[in-house]
């Protein structure tokens, strides 16, 4: 079957067709790591996090390299370290270990290579080089700028004309510009500042040109699709798009252009100043990582998404539901040769998630109602083919259960003893104190169910 990617580049949905089906190349641009990531962030990890397992069954494991940067030194990096009194590279492994730790919770798999910035500082420098030589840039008063009039078709990925692009840039007036378009390359860093030597004295770069150097030392000059956030478009991969073809020679750089939708908070933007700011670790302590991502695919990755308390509520409903029926299906041993094709050919077609959903919880209802061996070993493989496709389904149902929603209430040690106690009562013929147990146990978030193997329980 075949792969439709929408194209930001050309408007369009596009079928996809990677320069070499052996090695498909995608880089998609990181976090600034200067505090805790918020929910915007996530939306692009988890959204490239299908794309790329997407791809490796499509084409291969090993025919697919997944890039995602590490941006480890910027401005907002060098105010945050300097408000907390720490190292920048203290702040940086702190909160790169906190970024990981939250997208695993949220099921996103690690990228093939995850490049920091820091570690490319030649590499940019070569390429500021290689831009002023070819009459792209130009040195001024420490700075290094991009000449935006040197390159006839600049805008054309975001299809903004000057004025829209000087105003949405939000372009820094300054008197030694050729023109108020043009952007930095490279800054001075004055006294003690971090920075690095280079031939226009000690500096350090400019956010976009990290993204140039590191995608092509990871994939070369030209790659398959560069993914990001959709606000991320102008200025930051339009400049990119700048620099890269100036640098390397027209047609160079990415082939597709995939962008995930903006997200709001309870019908608003998200900020700090409306108090609906979430990161990603506080949603963590409220409902588990599988019920977050789900959350996460309800919307078309390219329309907007709306964060509401209620839609988490509801997709841990769903996931439970999901859970329900692999547990049902317990007795059964899994028939893996089984795809979930119908959540596969929903993700090939741009990946459509809300459509893949409704796939998804089609096979776990008619699991439910499955009843011969077989056929319920067949749904069984499908139910946990979709969850690989979704990233979903990734513990036993057990584990799900009794532990995913943490531990409120009374320990697993504690219930075990309850069930074995009541237990005993029913052989004893005191139903009463079997009751007792057993609506004691639900007033605090725990239900029990007794089945021909005995009795489970699950928190709720």
């Amino acid at each position: 079957m075949k792969l439709y990617l929408y194209n930001t580049a050309s408007r369009q949905k596009e079928e996809f067709i990677p320069n070499d089906p052996q090695n498909v190349g995608m880089y998609v641009c990181g976090p600034t790591v200067y505090d805790y990531a918020h929910i915007g962030n996530a939306r692009p990890v988890v959204i490239f996090d299908i794309l790329a397992r997407l791809l490796r069954d499509k084409y291969g494991a090993d025919c697919v390299n997944y890039v995602r940067n590490i941006t480890d030194v910027e401005d907002k990096i060098i105010d945050a370290a300097e408000k907390n009194g720490e190292s920048i590279e203290a702040l940086t492994t702190r909160t790169t270990a906190a970024f990981h730790e939250d997208m695993g919770a949220l099921g996103a798999l690690p990228p093939d290579r995850e490049p920091r910035a820091t570690l490319h500082i030649d590499g940019m420098i070569e390429m500021i080089t290689t831009l002023i030589n070819k009459g792209h840039a130009y040195e001024a008063e420490g700075h290094v700028l991009f000449d935006v009039q040197s390159m006839p078709d600049y805008g054309k990925l975001s299809g903004r004309n000057r004025d829209d692009m000087i105003a949405g840039a939000r372009v820094e007036v300054a008197p030694y510009k050729k023109d108020p378009a043009d952007f930095v390359l490279w800054k001075p860093s004055p006294g003690d500042m971090v920075g690095w030597e280079s031939p226009w004295g000690k500096g350090r770069p400019g956010w976009h040109i990290e993204c140039s150097v590191m995608s092509k030392a990871e994939l070369g000059d030209t790659f398959d699709i560069h993914g990001g956030g959709r606000d991320l478009i102008f200025p930051h991969h339009e400049n990119e798009v700048a620099q890269s073809c100036c640098a390397n020679g027209e047609g160079t750089f990415a082939k597709y252009w995939v962008h995930n939708g903006f997200l709001t908070v309870e019908g608003e933007k998200m900020s700090k100043s409306l108090g609906n700011f979430r990161t990603v670790r506080e949603l963590l302590a409220e409902a588990p990582g599988e019920a977050l991502r789900l959350n996460m695919l309800t919307a078309h990755y390219r329309q907007p998404l709306d964060w509401t308390s209620d839609g988490v509520k509801q997709s841990l409903t769903n996931v439970d539901r999901l859970y329900t029926a692999l547990q049902n299906l317990q007795d059964v041993e899994s028939d893996t040769s089984q795809v979930a094709e119908d959540v596969r050919s929903a993700l090939l077609d741009d990946l459509n998630t809300p459509k893949a959903l409704t796939a998804i919880y089609a096979i776990a209802s008619e699991a439910n109602k499955a009843t011969d061996k077989v056929e319920r070993a067949r749904l069984k493989g499908l139910l946990l083919s979709a969850g690989e496709q979704l990233g979903l389904l990734t513990m036993t149902p057990q584990e799900w259960f009794q532990n995913a929603k943490g531990e409120d209430g009374p320990s697993e040690t504690e219930i075990e003893e309850l069930i074995a106690e009541r237990a005993q009562a029913k052989q004893n013929k005191d139903f009463a104190r079997s009751d007792e147990i057993r609506d004691n146990l639900k007033a605090v978030g725990v239900l029990l169910e007794d089945g021909p193997s005995g009795t489970t329980w699950k928190r709720i």
